[in-house]
């Protein structure tokens, strides 16, 4: 099939030869599959699939009609003939009548347990206006008791059309008699009386050598509401219904369902907490993980050092750091910078005023969260005991930062076999592109970010120092590993979360870098292809978590996880990738999605 690909641009002697080669080259193929199926006792293959485009996804990435599975591993890749020959009494056979399987595609950043938990004491309604945020704040103060505290959480200001923080005054309207806090990410909003029960007035410092500021009023001196990293300060309640362990198991198998329907059979959770291991331990345990788990432990970089150690150490002596397919802990994850999304990423140059952003110094490059030594140190302890490295960065300034830490590691010894990570890497640079690949540093970046945030970001911005953000193209041309993921955090369903995870979005933004209300495309220089679009979220994925040999692509061996599409990716309209829907998804060979009952 891929010869036919090519054969019509050869001058005809060149093309005869070709056909003859091809034509002995299918004899010796055929020759080994026939030995293969006449070893092999009937009733080999437990599933095959015939008839259909199966996208290998391997190095080649090649097309084949058929494919068997036995047990939870893929037995055979071929022709049909060459497959069906493995097919017993009781071989299921599925007749895929053209249709397009995939590799099971893999997330590389999600955080499930706290996502699924979400909307649990109440539904939560998409905000997409400041207007609207408070709409839903003075319906909850109507809905809870005087005093109670009124949270709104990782709705962004960049994705709202106002394109700004409410105000404290907005939030005093909103709920006179309720103190109100709006958190997006490290950065926050309050309300008079929330400020007031926190103890932020006119005279409050930040004492704890920690990093973050209180906005303040240039002319009054009294705060703004608006806190930068300083969240920790906020002296908020949970009020409404809390979960039980049963509420958190059963909110988690809806959430992995959820991911299962939009063709994910591997997630992983970029700040693992210790209840979060708990739970996908048992799970994992009654064989009811429906998505299989790569684990990056959460590690407060601002605790003590011995206290980091301890919990490195934590990380690398637990039982599930020995490699397991359903769930493994193998990294550890601390935070850098601030985020993109509130105008604390920590960059190179200045940020520049924004009222968007409420930002007043032109001098203003955001937050860095961790001093240089500290980094550098963690970074050892996390690397030396077998454990993957990675760190929110989401700024140019963040990411040469840790960047420069793994340098200053690999003059002790080779990082590249640890694969150190950096998570986001949102904004990045021609050396910094570099010194990954001599490194041997991989990245895991959200595409949807880009649709869902470049008109915010040309405003801010402009194209010229977009030039660099995502630079998808030159990552896949200089070698440097980079995958795909969702930061999912809030809410299930793959287009209503906050952070959409549905993965054939992503895969459409990295081929056309469109950004919604925006008739501009960032930098399409850096537009991927179909297969590496598609490698984002198998391959690539794969090789972030050390497991390239164990799934990623369809091939001989491999973990039996793969999709059925309802239309070929590789040849729609361009603009229908995102619409694709997956019609099943296995895990192991089993079919997790649609769900059998009984």
């Amino acid at each position: 099939m891929c010869f036919n690909l090519y054969r019509d641009r050869m001058c005809p002697a060149v093309r005869g030869f070709a056909a003859a080669a091809v034509l002995l080259i299918g004899l010796i193929v055929s020759a080994g599959f026939s030995w293969q199926c006449g070893a092999a006792q009937a009733g080999d293959a437990d599933l095959i699939l015939h008839h259909g485009q199966i996208v290998t996804g391997d190095a080649g990435f090649q097309i084949a009609e058929a494919m068997a599975v036995k047990g939870d591993r893929i037995l055979a890749v071929g022709s049909n003939a060459e497959v069906t020959c493995h097919a017993g009494p009781r071989t299921t056979q599925i007749d895929l009548a053209g249709k397009s399987v995939l590799p099971g595609l893999i997330d590389s950043h999600v955080h499930p347990t706290d996502a699924a938990m979400y909307e649990f004491d109440h539904p939560i309604p998409e905000m997409d206006t400041v207007a609207d945020v408070l709409q839903y704040i003075a319906s909850r103060a109507a809905a809870l008791n005087k005093g109670d505290w009124i949270r709104v959480r990782q709705v962004f200001i960049t994705r709202l059309r106002d394109q700004r923080y409410p105000t404290r005054q907005e939030l005093d309207a909103a709920a006179p008699d309720h103190p109100v806090l709006f958190a997006t990410g490290p950065d926050a909003s309050l309300n008079s009386l929330a400020l007031k029960l926190s103890g932020i007035d006119k005279n409050f410092k930040v004492r704890d050598g920690g990093p973050g500021f209180i906005e303040r009023d240039a002319a009054t001196g009294e705060p703004t509401g608006i806190l930068r990293n300083c969240t920790r300060f906020v002296a908020d309640k949970t009020v409404g219904r809390q979960p039980m362990d049963t509420d958190r198991e059963r909110r988690l198998k809806l959430l992995l369902a959820d991911y299962n329907s939009v063709g994910l059979t591997s997630i992983a959770d970029r700040n693992t907490s210790d209840a979060a291991l708990g739970l996908y331990e048992r799970m994992n345990d009654r064989g009811e993980l429906t998505c299989r788990v790569f684990a990056s432990y959460a590690v407060d970089a601002q605790s003590p050092l011995d206290q980091i150690a301890a919990r490195i150490e934590k990380a690398a002596t637990h039982r599930l750091h020995t490699y397991n397919s359903g769930v493994w802990l193998r990294g550890v994850k601390v935070f850098l910078d601030g985020g993109m999304l509130t105008g604390s990423a920590y960059l190179r140059q200045p940020w520049g005023v924004s009222s968007m952003y409420s930002i007043t110094d032109p001098d203003y490059r955001g937050l860095l969260f961790i001093k240089p030594e500290r980094l550098v140190e963690i970074a050892r302890l996390a690397l030396t005991h077998d454990l993957q490295m990675t760190a929110h960065a989401v700024g140019d300034g963040a990411v040469h930062a840790l960047i420069d830490a793994y340098a200053q590691l690999n003059r002790e010894f080779p990082v590249a076999p640890r694969r150190p990570c950096i998570t986001h890497a949102n904004f990045m640079s021609r050396e910094a592109i570099a010194a990954m690949k001599e490194l041997g540093i991989v990245a895991d970046l959200q595409p949807a970010w880009l649709y869902l945030d470049g008109r915010t970001l040309l405003d801010q911005f402009g194209q010229d120092r977009l030039r660099w953000f995502q630079p998808y193209k030159t990552l896949f041309e200089e070698g440097v590993v980079v995958g795909g993921g969702s930061d999912h955090m809030q809410k299930i369903g793959s287009l209503r979360a906050v952070n959409p995870y549905n993965p054939f979005l992503g895969m459409w933004v990295a081929v056309t870098r469109t950004s919604r209300r925006t008739d501009q495309v960032v930098h399409a220089e850096q537009r991927l292809s179909r297969e590496q679009a598609l490698r984002l979220y198998t391959i690539n994925n794969a090789l972030l978590t050390f497991e390239e040999k164990e799934k990623g692509s369809l091939e001989p061996g491999k973990l039996a996880d793969f999709i059925v599409i309802s239309r070929d990716y590789l040849s729609c309209p361009v603009d229908a990738i995102k619409d694709i829907v997956v019609e099943k998804t296995y895990l192991g060979g089993l079919q997790v999605y649609p769900a059998k009952r009984g």
